[in-house]
């Protein structure tokens, strides 16, 4: 073998399969399948994907080794969540807890800390362990608390602003204790220069937080309304988690943790107008790596060791439930909150963090132990560590249950951010689009618009409509823009194509009417098909027809007219039933009128009894009773043999050639008030 060509040891390596992948797919697919079930049976998705890492882990069934492939995915997990939560949370908001940063915060570490340190005294250990074992102790988990609050909604109560704080106290105090720790081993001693080391390193750090919070205000909101001008969701996704990574790498070189500097780079998109939109694209790359992160944290557990030590574990997880919840409720009562919620936040917080775990390979390496306890100690530290974090959403509900005025934030707004309802969303941008948001809101009617046009933002926002950025598709716009509580949804895109993707996102997170007005060729089919309600067609319908449906749809007075008047935009939707004695139910598709009254009758100046629909073209005929029955002519010229009565109160189908009435067809509303002895 040491005679083959290079040539062919690259295709034999070109059909090996490559080491990572096999546990790579396990992990996902161990989260893909763990997460449905976990959904299925209403569990937080954060303890199925614990469980299936504790499942696959090494010390387990050994199907993933915890390699540096893993750490890696695990890693960017951290970060994308930090990210995501920055962009949500805003500087104005960071202003408002800081005074929460520094009391509630700093108390809980200086309390939790001397907690670790006079426990691991009273189990015999020195103060070296102690102080070790105090740090591990006072951090909490950002990652999983701020996932549940996004869960939950709850990022704006009190609660959630809180222990948001908190956290953000603990990751700014991650960077003087990994500095710290080192010099706690037996190996530092004599050493003199930790303390300026330490200065230095918290100099560094408030340097570079400065720097990143001036770019916010004044850097990056110019630099990414330019990216979004270019309308391309790939390119904006890109530059937007270059903003992600490169301020998460260049904080982490400056001795700021890493989680901190997602953090800050989510608070400098936060400051741009495509805040929104920065959101929608990232939130699928942070629900992958999420998992992939919580799963890794699961693989770290040896069941074997937790069950040998069991009373071990369990009293150590009851102490630092203990402990965390009294020192982050005492630390909030100090900062001025109410109790219930101080005892609340507390329970939020009373898991050990996953930066502990960076800590305790630090510390280990130095020569230290938590408790004392030797290795034994670093496995109690990893099995109590997961077993809270299995546990945090428990806590967290009966947190909820505790602080019982956690759905109103202090300033009196929504938990849920505000989030509009009973209002007409208008999807999309244009002068028809504007015109009607300006109707609306002069008859009363609330409205948001969307758009990923910034240009088009700016104008809606100065015609003083209020706007959510970003790409219609990404069902996290729909959401911000109120879409799943509002009363109709209005898709005025103009790519027909662009149009169905729209209506079929808006249809999974409402059930509400929507009204979709496409430019060019339609097919009524499709978007229906998709979800659509209305259905308006600018190259036959004027350009009051998209004014009229949506006064109608919303119950508004719209012009008298003598007569049934038909609405051009409704579609007429029949799934003709077997079993009816007619042979020609494959004819009926879904269709939009075209005309307000009989066709025929407004071309020739007559008039009219009746009016039904054609379903398989839409024609507006009238009926039999009428002089010149212009819905049967039809039907022998154009072979279209079934037809849809257009009057008020009244849902039933006729065949022409079989002769046969469909009182209620399946799909088809209202049902029939009666109906028709003949046609």
């Amino acid at each position: 073998m040491s005679g083959m060509a290079p040539e062919a040891e690259l295709v034999l390596a070109a059909g090996e399969v490559p080491g990572y992948l096999g546990p790579t797919a396990a992990l996902i697919v161990a989260a893909a399948v763990i997460g449905y079930l976990s959904a299925r049976a209403r569990v937080v998705p954060i303890v199925g994907f614990l469980v299936a890492g504790v499942l696959i882990g090494p010390a387990q069934l050994g199907i993933v080794e915890n390699g540096e492939a893993v750490e890696a995915a695990a890693d960017i997990g951290v970060i994308l969540l930090l990210f995501t939560i920055g962009i949500e949370f805003s500087l104005d908001r960071l202003a408002r807890v800081w005074t929460w940063i520094a009391v509630a915060g700093g108390l809980q570490l200086l309390t939790a800390t001397g907690a670790g340190l006079g426990l691991t005294l009273l189990a015999g250990g020195g103060w070296r362990d102690g102080l070790f074992t105090g740090f591990l102790l006072a951090l909490s988990s950002t990652a999983i608390v701020l996932k549940l609050l996004g869960e939950r909604r709850e990022n704006s109560a009190v609660r959630g602003r809180l222990a948001l704080a908190v956290l953000i106290a603990q990751d700014l105090a991650v960077v003087a204790m990994v500095l710290v720790v080192p010099l706690l081993g037996p190996s530092a001693d004599g050493e003199g220069s930790g303390g300026s080391s330490l200065l230095w390193a918290l100099l560094t750090a408030v340097a570079v937080i400065v720097v990143v919070l001036v770019v916010a205000r004044r850097v990056m909101p110019a630099v990414l309304d330019v990216v979004a001008r270019t309308c391309s969701p790939e390119v904006f996704l890109l530059a937007i988690v270059a903003v992600c990574f490169g301020t998460a790498y260049l904080t982490a070189l400056a001795g700021v943790s890493v989680s901190l500097g997602a953090f800050l780079a989510g608070l400098v998109v936060s400051e741009s107008r495509a805040s929104s939109q920065a959101f929608a694209e990232v939130l699928p790359l942070q629900i992958v790596f999420s998992a992939v992160f919580f799963v890794s944290v699961g693989m770290l557990l040896d069941v074997g060791f937790m069950l040998a030590n069991l009373p071990l574990v369990l009293g150590a997880a009851a102490v630092v439930l203990l402990v965390k919840t009294l020192t982050t409720a005492a630390a909030a009562t100090v900062a001025r909150i109410p109790l219930r919620t101080a005892v609340a936040t507390g329970l939020l917080l009373a898991q050990i963090g996953e930066f502990s775990f960076v800590l305790l390979t630090v510390g280990t390496a130095a020569g230290l132990a938590p408790l004392g306890l030797g290795d034994d100690g670093s496995q109690v530290v990893v099995a109590t560590t997961v077993l809270l974090m299995l546990l945090t959403p428990q806590l967290a509900a009966a947190g909820a249950r505790i602080d019982r005025r956690h759905t109103v934030a202090d300033d009196g707004s929504d938990a849920d951010g505000g989030t509009p309802r009973e209002h007409v969303a208008i999807i999309g941008w244009g002068p028809t689009a504007l015109d009607l948001a300006a109707t609306l809101r002069s008859r009363g009617v609330d409205v948001v618009m969307t758009t990923l046009n910034p240009d088009g933002a700016r104008q809606a926002e100065a015609a003083g409509h209020a706007v959510v950025r970003g790409d219609p598709t990404k069902g996290e716009i729909l959401r911000t823009a109120g879409v799943p509580e509002a009363r109709l949804a209005v898709i005025a895109e103009d790519d027909p194509e662009q149009a169905v993707r729209v209506v079929a996102a808006a249809r999974a997170v409402t059930s509400a009417p929507i009204l979709a007005r496409p430019l060019g060729a339609v097919d009524v089919a499709e978007l229906a098909d998709a979800g659509a309600d209305h259905i308006l067609d600018r190259d036959r319908l004027s350009g009051q027809a998209l004014l009229r449906s949506v006064l109608a749809e919303l119950g508004h007075q719209v012009a008298d007219r003598d007569g049934t008047v038909v609405d051009t935009a409704r579609v007429v939707r029949y799934a003709w039933p077997t079993g009816s004695g007619c042979e020609h139910g494959a004819a009926s598709r879904p269709v939009v009128p075209l005309a307000s009254g009989c066709v025929g009758c407004l071309q020739e100046g007559t008039e009219w009894v009746h009016l039904r629909t054609c379903l398989s073209c839409g024609y507006v005929g009238c009926c039999d009773s009428s002089p010149r029955r212009h819905a049967r002519a039809h039907a022998a010229a154009d072979d279209h043999p079934l037809i849809a009565s257009a009057e008020p109160g009244e849902s039933w189908g006729y065949c022409f050639v079989d002769e046969v009435t469909v009182p209620a067809p399946a799909g088809a509303a209202p049902e029939a008030e009666s109906s028709p002895a003949a046609q």
